[in-house]
């Protein structure tokens, strides 16, 4: 009797810890199943439930965190850590507000029948380190390594004024291919436009500096990756008449971190990748597009995004097996990525649901390079075994407008595009109209 007390106890001393702990705590089943969950928890998870239901953690994350569940198949050990501190995307943001919801959650394997998760709100945590990030990135790029850079001076409008040896050094140009051209010289073409040069302008005079790593190009072809800083430049000319007048400019500095890269890319790789398919994942592509969305509500361009889901994938998963459907997955990736610009951020938002946000492109554009998507793929065969899988996709398609006040809403239309989609029969690509509201 007075064991039974004992554990009885216990439980009852679990429970007020479970309720009362400063995180998000949820025992569950293997699959997922949630057999306890404490209030903090139920509260970061109940507005993503499209049901109101929480009872298996996988399926209410499924649309922000579809690699979860996959994680947890795989985890062979009897216990152990599944994964730490995965970063998952709650919201795609709300009108007004800058930074949308960060959830991190890690799993670990208790024993066989027990697995517990453990769910944190970062949203003000990942503010901080962002910021934290971009003033080390400026003093590396001043401080370190002084002879792997280039330093110039830019005019108003991003054109390069003067040239240095530094620059022959590290790119290969000389003098007369430099001076007048624009620095998207020094980048492939595709991975930068007239556009995104002055959202990079803006952001140096907003922020004191704009930063960026990217694939730089040599005068011979060669790339190199390459971190990219802008910084203003303000001086006082004197004028003719005696009056003075402020002199604005710019100062890049760009900087060889090859040998950095490996590492850079694990990062990258661990924080903002797909773990399936190896492109960017929901988190990543929300963080850039907010960011695209802020750049339009500055100064209104081109912007569209796509929104593509393989058609009839559960039929493959039933016919073929999972594997057979990660590889379809993989496929699709490989297929958006070599199809796409390197400024287009392409990214898995869901279980079979992609997105790609597409700078300085308007509908006509979209329209034409969805269909040679959605061809594409079609021409597809994705052999498992003996076995040679065909597949295709639906694409919604969606404009900025000025009716947009936020991304849900440009998702929104991009997805009534995609249900117009298969409405009419799948493997083809619809736009839907503006909503009255949002027109």
């Amino acid at each position: 009797m007075n064991h039974a007390n004992g554990i009885e106890a216990e439980y009852e001393a679990l429970l007020q810890f479970l309720y009362l702990a400063p995180v998000g705590l949820v025992q569950m089943t293997p699959d997922g199943g949630v057999t306890i969950m404490n209030p903090l928890a139920a509260q970061l998870l109940m507005p993503l439930s499209r049901d109101g239901g929480l009872d298996n953690l996988f399926r209410v994350l499924e649309p922000v965190a579809p690699e979860l569940r996959n994680l947890a198949e795989s985890f062979t050990a009897d216990s152990g850590t599944i994964c730490d501190s995965l970063r998952v995307q709650l919201t795609a943001g709300i009108p007004g507000r800058v930074d949308p919801r960060m959830l991190s959650v890690s799993l670990l394997r208790l024993d066989a029948a027990r697995t517990m998760a453990v769910l944190t709100d970062i949203t003000v945590a990942v503010k901080r380190e962002r910021q934290l990030r971009q003033s080390e990135a400026w003093f590396n790029a001043v401080l370190n390594d002084v002879t792997d850079y280039a330093l110039m001076a830019l005019d108003t409008a991003g054109r390069i004024e003067i040239w240095n040896p530094g620059i022959a050094r590290l790119t290969g140009y000389d003098a007369a291919r430099v001076t007048g051209q624009s620095l998207a010289l020094f980048h492939a073409p595709g991975a930068i436009t007239p556009e995104r040069i002055a959202d990079r302008l803006h952001e140096a005079d907003c922020n004191g500096w704009s930063l960026d790593e990217g694939w730089c190009v040599r005068a011979d072809g060669s790339r190199f990756w390459a971190s990219t800083m802008i910084a203003p430049l303000t001086g006082i000319d004197d004028e003719p008449n005696g009056q003075t007048e402020e002199a604005r400019g710019y100062a890049l500095i760009i900087r060889d971190i090859s040998d950095r890269r490996d590492n850079a890319e694990r990062l990258l790789r661990e924080s903002e990748c797909d773990h399936l398919t190896g492109i960017a994942n929901r988190r990543k592509f929300f963080q850039v597009a907010e960011l695209e969305l802020q750049r339009w509500n500055r100064a209104p361009r081109p912007l569209a995004l796509l929104v593509i889901d393989a058609d009839h994938f559960k039929r493959i998963n039933d016919t073929w097996g999972h594997a057979a459907g990660d590889a379809v997955l993989r496929n699709l990736a490989r297929t958006l990525t070599s199809s796409l610009r390197d400024i287009d951020a392409v990214a898995r938002i869901g279980g079979e649901e992609f997105a790609a946000l597409l700078p300085s492109t308007d509908l006509a554009d979209a329209m034409n390079l969805a269909q040679r998507l959605c061809d594409a793929v079609a021409a597809q065969r994705v052999d498992i075994g003996d076995s040679s899988i065909g597949y295709t996709v639906s694409i919604g398609v969606a404009v900025m407008h000025k009716g947009i006040a936020g991304l849900d809403l440009l998702l929104r239309e991009a997805d009534a595009g995609l249900y117009s989609a298969k409405r009419a029969g799948r493997n083809r690509i619809a736009h839907a109209a503006p909503t009255l509201e949002n027109a």
